[in-house]
């Protein structure tokens, strides 16, 4: 009898240590700590959610995740001491997996616009982009005015989906670039809208089944998402990119993933309160390429 009364307390005080356990992490999932001062996931790791087939942005690379969104916002979290932890997700969901605390961030050249901030908050932009139209090898089209009627594929959730549906072309969407690329090659579509840096090395990398027509200067930045309220977090992003960018990291690897690109007179990244060093000096809009058309 003594030895079920001992084992009988035991149990009992065993049982009280994991529910005190299960309290305090209830009430610590996504608060605010010593060793935690921002909300993430997982103290000391930043968990961001990416894509893995929109190269130069995002991508993998021999099991790596890279690009230059990446590869920028792991050396922003650097600067904070903290590890990233990418994981692969269609941008169709990426905004809400943000929102719901499943990554702490999303990197993925994500435009700002009005429609998203009610989804998310951004922080400060760190690049700029244009859009790009890609069409198969001997197509006729030169311009996004020839789209009228067309058969348009779009990555769904995109703002090159916003700007097809705002133009009224009835878009094909698709979960990811690799159905966007792989419906030009088979002639299934007549036209994709792009980012432009990916349709660009989409093109490259078709062996001459796809090329592209026109570009297009987007009328806003990128910039890393978090989820709603976490100001910390988000703050700390804006500090720490414009150290990377005070010390030249932005620099490089925009010369790095988009050598000889022109950079808009009017971008600043970042606060823009930090010079940006030479290197990648501005270049004029006008000055972009001869296929620009006027952003609507």
């Amino acid at each position: 009898m003594r030895i079920r009364s001992i084992l009988t307390r035991a149990a009992a005080a065993g049982a009280a240590v994991v529910l005190s356990l299960t309290t305090l992490t209830g009430c610590g999932d996504n608060a605010a700590s010593a060793d935690n001062p921002y909300k993430l996931v997982q103290a000391g790791v930043l968990r961001a959610g990416t894509l893995t087939d929109a190269p130069p942005n995002v991508f993998l690379k021999d099991r790596r995740f890279t690009g230059f969104d990446n590869d920028l916002l792991t050396a922003v979290a650097a600067k904070l001491d903290l590890r990233v932890e990418f994981v692969g997700t269609d941008f169709s969901a990426l905004l809400s997996q943000v929102n719901n605390r499943k990554f702490d961030v999303g990197s993925s050249s994500i435009t700002i616009t009005e429609a998203r901030k009610q989804t998310v908050d951004f922080g400060n932009g760190y690049d700029f982009g244009y859009f790009g139209l890609d069409v198969p090898a001997g197509s006729s089209i030169t311009g996004f005015d020839q789209l009228g009627g067309k058969r348009v594929v779009v990555v769904q959730g995109t703002v090159q989906d916003d700007y097809a549906t705002r133009q009224n072309l009835d878009p094909v969407r698709v979960p990811d670039y690799n159905g966007a690329v792989n419906q030009l090659k088979a002639g299934t579509a007549d036209a994709w809208i792009a980012p432009a840096e990916i349709g660009d090395k989409s093109a490259a990398d078709s062996g001459g089944k796809i090329k592209v027509a026109a570009k297009e200067l987007s009328p806003a930045p990128t910039a890393y998402a978090v989820a709603k309220g976490n100001d910390a977090l988000r703050e700390a992003l804006n500090k720490a990119l414009d150290e990377v960018i005070a010390d030249g990291t932005w620099s490089r690897l925009q010369e790095q993933y988009y050598p000889g690109r022109p950079i808009p007179a009017d971008f600043r990244p970042g606060s823009g309160a930090v010079a940006v060093p030479s290197g990648a000096a501005a270049t004029p809009t006008g000055a972009v390429t001869p296929t620009t058309t006027p952003a609507s």
